[in-house]
């Protein structure tokens, strides 16, 4: 993978990309049941002295679903960031992390979010947000942080109206305070590419020429579901089926009874495993249409079957011949740093006992989210002269430039003026029931290679 452009990166950092015990500046931002590391968001707003001269105390917010069905999503992301605190250090700075979370009852709740941005902006240290994981609670959060000027980077967003013009959201009424400050950023590239990857995988790789289409009404679920859609007939392929099935849904009868009589060779969902398609998927297989192979997006590449509330788990002998996607690379770039295997093992030597001792979908993603703030720390620190206002503002105009380019996790990408990645890639995955995990298929790059 290569770019036109290599900036200043992350080498000068100190990488300690071995077993990580923890660090009292940088606390793991989970334990097995998810919970926050709020110990952090107590310490004092002074600079404390250190060795070598004066120490700013500073915090990274961490704003994801932690807790019930949707910590399979939220916990390794934000993993990703307490990993990358712990072996990355910039001079001058301690810091800690504040850590909310959007679960309410086991699902994310954009109501839930907004507060919970409304808490991180109002806390001087907090300096940056990595998070959310859902886009719908991103468009919640996003006028928070912007009318505050904290910076906040996703690495799961994918929904298009977050940053440019698209059905779902008016993204220039997201910044209606500051129309012309954007600080929302995202490290995963977005559904106008992940639902044509999904259409993409049902008619060359599962050869299907029909489709029964259903979606969780959410921004989400409904958008990817629509691109699938407008993909699959652009391939050739015939929708001859398309619902819209409300997230409380729980008996899912009536819906795998119209599929079954419309005889799809392929099944396509767009939305999350809390809405229930893990059920939806485990109630095909009990009418014996496992064998009609079913695909979705990044909301249900959730963890192995080990991993509770995972889609696999719930899906049961459902899961076979399930096809996914994430927005982002899975073979990542050979300027990447750290290397995914040293990633790997820095995680699970740090989390190993916990309920997520592997690598998730989005924690690489985190993870660089992390490395972007870091160099922007590194490069304008300095200049805050330990003015917590000063230093939000001056970390936030250096990632609104669109000549930096990061080395990262993810291999080197920059941030257009929306906010997105440079890196268009979309990643192909299918259940693999002799391991019980998810195996990585293909990955491709939208840029080197349009739809």
């Amino acid at each position: 993978m290569k770019y036109a452009r290599v900036g200043a990166t992350l080498a000068t950092f100190a990488m300690v990309v071995a077993a990580c015990g923890g660090s009292s500046s940088s606390p793991s931002a989970a334990a097995s049941s998810g919970a926050s590391a709020a110990a952090s968001s107590g310490a004092s707003a002074a600079a404390s002295s250190g060795a070598g001269g004066a120490t700013m105390d500073i915090k990274v917010g961490i704003e994801f679903p932690m807790s019930g069905g949707e910590a399979p999503n939220g916990v390794p992301s934000a993993n990703g960031v307490a990993l990358a605190l712990d072996q990355i250090k910039v001079p001058g700075f301690n810091i800690t992390i504040n850590q909310q979370d959007d679960a309410v009852n086991g699902q994310h709740n954009p109501q839930q979010g907004a507060k919970n941005m409304q808490t991180l902006v109002n806390d001087p240290q907090v300096m940056f947000v990595v998070g959310p994981y859902n886009s719908n609670v991103a468009a919640a959060e996003i006028p928070v942080g912007n009318a505050a000027g904290l910076a906040q980077c996703s690495p799961a967003n994918t929904n298009p109206g977050l940053t440019k013009t698209w059905p779902s959201y008016d993204y220039k009424a997201l910044r209606a305070t500051n129309p012309d400050k954007n600080n929302y950023f995202r490290t995963a590239t977005t559904d106008d590419l992940q639902g044509a990857a999904g259409a993409d995988i049902a008619v060359n790789l599962a050869k299907a020429k029909t489709a029964y289409v259903a979606d969780d009404v959410e921004a989400y679920g409904k958008g990817i579901a629509d691109v699938f859609a407008t993909s699959f007939a652009k391939l050739g392929g015939n929708v001859v089926g398309r619902d819209s099935i409300p997230t409380s849904t729980t008996d899912f009868s009536s819906f795998v009874t119209k599929l079954k009589g419309l005889t799809p060779d392929y099944v396509y969902y767009g939305g999350v495993t809390t809405s229930g398609i893990g059920l939806f998927r485990n109630q095909m297989a009990q009418q014996g249409l496992q064998t009609i192979p079913m695909g979705g997006g990044d909301g249900i590449v959730d963890g192995a079957v080990s991993v509770k509330s995972s889609f696999l788990q719930i899906a049961g002998d459902g899961a076979a011949n399930t096809y996914g996607t994430t927005a982002g690379p899975n073979d990542i770039a050979g300027d990447a740093n750290p290397k995914p295997a040293d990633l790997a093992a820095a995680y699970k030597a740090k989390f190993a006992g916990t309920s997520n001792p592997e690598v998730g979908a989005y924690t690489a993603a985190s993870y660089a989210c992390t490395q972007a703030f870091l160099q922007a720390l590194k490069d304008v620190g300095a200049s805050a002269g330990g003015d917590p206002a000063k230093l939000r503002a001056a970390i936030l105009a250096y990632l609104e430039d669109t000549t930096h380019t990061y080395t990262s996790a993810l291999g080197t990408f920059s941030f257009d003026a929306a906010g997105d990645t440079s890196q268009k890639i979309v990643s192909y995955w299918q259940y693999d029931p002799t391991a019980k995990a998810w195996k990585f298929l293909s990955q491709r790059d939208f840029v080197k290679n349009p739809f």
